[in-house]
């Protein structure tokens, strides 16, 4: 066959090889992308909304031992979003319980609403979002399917290894054929890195008990938090 017709042929197929792989990973880079930036925003979104619901709960609560009883009775067991600094800085407080809305005649009946308000606002943020949470790991897991057919379509080695043959086939055993070390670094770079862990990226947050099953419970201990604290909380509007 003639040198140019086998060059031709040569690059003809390295093109039809390369458009393959690089179509199929650009597909899965843009997946890959996509579930960064959903992460991202999901955290920014109903993440942060509760984020404000529990640290209002915490500072509404102020004792350490009423959080704990709290988590207890909403079934948390952990405590999501909490730093001791959040129940002293006047600054967050003000931040947090900006634009609050309550209602009732008393300082207490107000501060007992509001309670109540935010954990039933918790438990709807927290159904939005582990329903996210899921949608996001389904999404992880059909990149990481994607990842496998791919390698299943384009096994690396299989073409780093058919490369060089066609290389030194067209080198005629000269220099140019790849070099081994170059082959395998090149190897290294083809392969496609795994799709961000939601699990490391997001909490897991448990489902919380609905508030009509406590309702009583939380009562009591809102009851409780203003009966120690009432003095912080009379400027509740």
């Amino acid at each position: 066959m003639p040198a140019d017709i086998s060059q031709f042929l040569n690059y003809e197929i390295k093109k039809e090889l390369a458009d393959r792989y690089f179509g199929f990973r650009k597909l899965i880079e843009e997946d890959k992308a996509d579930l960064e930036k959903d992460i991202c925003q999901h955290a920014r979104t109903v993440g942060q909304r509760i984020v404000f619901d529990l640290n209002r709960i915490y500072i509404m609560l102020q004792d350490e031992e009423l959080i704990h009883r709290f988590l207890e009775l909403t079934g948390l067991e952990e405590k999501f979003y909490y730093d001791p600094y959040i129940l002293t800085s006047p600054t967050l407080r003000r931040r947090i319980f900006a634009e609050v809305k309550t209602r009732g005649l008393t300082a207490a009946g107000r501060f007992k609403y509001l309670f109540m308000q935010t954990y039933e606002q918790l438990t709807q943020d927290v159904e939005t979002y582990r329903e996210k949470y899921m949608e996001l790991v389904n999404a992880q897991e059909t990149i990481e399917e994607e990842i496998k057919i791919f390698y299943r379509q384009n096994d690396i080695s299989t073409i780093m290894g058919f490369l060089r043959t066609m290389d030194a086939v067209e080198s005629c055993g000269m220099e140019g054929a790849i070099d081994t070390g170059l082959s395998e670094c090149i190897e290294r770079k083809m392969r496609v890195a795994p799709p961000v862990q939601v699990c490391f990226e997001l909490p897991q947050i448990p489902p919380l008990i609905p508030l009509p099953q406590i309702k009583k419970n939380l009562k009591k201990l809102a009851e409780t938090a203003f009966s120690l604290h009432k003095d912080g909380f009379k400027d509740i509007p």
